[in-house]
């Protein structure tokens, strides 16, 4: 399938796209992601992969549309919990 990636076109296959991310550690996500196997990657980590362009020179959404146009799953980013305050009884406060 063609996709328009930072103005470049890119011929992207579903099985080329998972051959290339099979060796690929996923790093730590913190934004929009994608499943590719069993895998939990990250879209920018993904794009720069199989592009092999900068990470600065596409964004998160042209990534997740080609993605998503393959046939992968993508997932809206989590919202981050805040840890549980230790001095939320008061105690700590001189109550």
């Amino acid at each position: 399938m063609r996709c328009v990636i930072a103005r470049f076109p890119f011929d992207l296959i579903k099985t080329e796209v998972e051959q290339s991310m099979s060796g690929i550690t996923p790093e730590p996500v913190t934004g929009v992601s994608v499943t590719i196997g069993r895998r939990v990657y990250p879209v920018m980590q993904v794009g720069e992969v199989i592009t092999r362009l900068n990470r600065r020179d596409f964004t998160t959404g042209e990534m997740r549309r080609a993605l998503i146009r393959l046939g992968f799953t993508c997932h809206e980013a989590r919202p981050v919990m805040p840890a549980p305050d230790a001095r939320a009884d008061g105690d700590a406060l001189g109550w």
